[in-house]
């Protein structure tokens, strides 16, 4: 997948900010830190220009209340995860097998104990699958 964003970037200035919303630091290279220039240049990187000019038209403690709100959202993610909207999905229909199964109206008492408790340890350990049976099969999985 191409990255359009430079992460290091994008992370050095998210860093800076939030050590400027936490007060850990005030200056950069001798300058005062600007918390709405940061933000502006955040938004500039991402090409919401558009928040740009709303946040210019704001002033006082909506105008700060925005800036936290902007510097709490992860753009680098969301870039991500729209990126990944235009790629192509490739089903593979003809990998589709039949999977073994047990009776479990055949299991012993001691069997079905014994594939409880395994059932049991492996959503503890969130290792486990669903599995979903087409023409009516699923209405047998709750017995």
């Amino acid at each position: 997948m191409k990255n359009l964003i430079n992460r290091s970037k994008y992370d050095k200035i998210a860093y800076n900010i939030e050590k400027l919303n936490y007060g850990m630091i005030t200056e950069r290279n001798g300058k005062r830190m600007d918390k709405t220039q940061d933000t502006i240049e955040l938004l500039r990187i991402y090409k919401q220009e558009h928040i740009i000019k709303l946040l210019n038209q704001l002033e006082g403690k909506e105008k700060e209340e925005l800036i936290e709100q902007i510097n709490k959202i992860d753009f680098h993610q969301i870039m991500e995860l729209y990126d990944n909207t235009k790629r192509e999905i490739e089903i593979k229909e003809n990998k589709i097998e039949n999977i073994a199964y047990l009776d479990k109206a055949k299991l012993s008492k001691d069997q079905k104990e014994e594939f409880d408790s395994l059932g049991e340890i492996a959503i503890r350990n969130k290792e486990y699958a669903v599995v979903t049976m087409a023409g009516g099969q699923g209405s047998r999985l709750r017995t």
